[in-house]
């Protein structure tokens, strides 16, 4: 079992940056992939970015390739996401998953775990 809590969010002009955590409870973190993906009003939930359980890999969405940055540390349990260069179009509710196996994955299907989400405006 692994619980997860997402901070960070906020109200942003465009241009600016951000970074949101994402903390986990449970033994398993350290082997599990972890993704971010978000979910604008009235659209399906998408993916942003992944990483798999050591770190080694990354996975970006096309449209935050250069300005979006997954990174995790183990030993602190926690998982984050920097945006910078923020667009309005970047506005969305960010939720934090997790998923037993250890590389990460694009489909929300694919992971076990949510966090409650956390809310990124962007003005512009």
């Amino acid at each position: 079992q692994v619980q997860l809590v997402e901070s960070g969010g906020g109200l942003e002009q465009a241009g600016g940056s951000l970074r949101l955590s994402c903390a986990a409870s449970g033994r398993t973190f350290s082997s599990s992939a972890m993704g971010w993906f978000r979910q604008a009003p009235g659209k399906e939930r998408e993916f942003v970015a992944a990483i798999s359980w050591r770190g080694g890999s990354t996975y970006y969405a096309d449209f935050v390739k250069g300005r979006f940055t997954i990174s995790r540390d183990n030993a602190k349990n926690t998982v984050y996401l920097y945006m910078n260069t923020l667009k309005p179009e970047d506005t969305a509710v960010y939720y934090c998953a997790a998923r037993a196996a250890g590389y990460g994955s694009s489909w929300v299907s694919d992971y076990d775990y949510w966090g409650q989400g956390t809310q990124v405006t962007v003005s512009s």
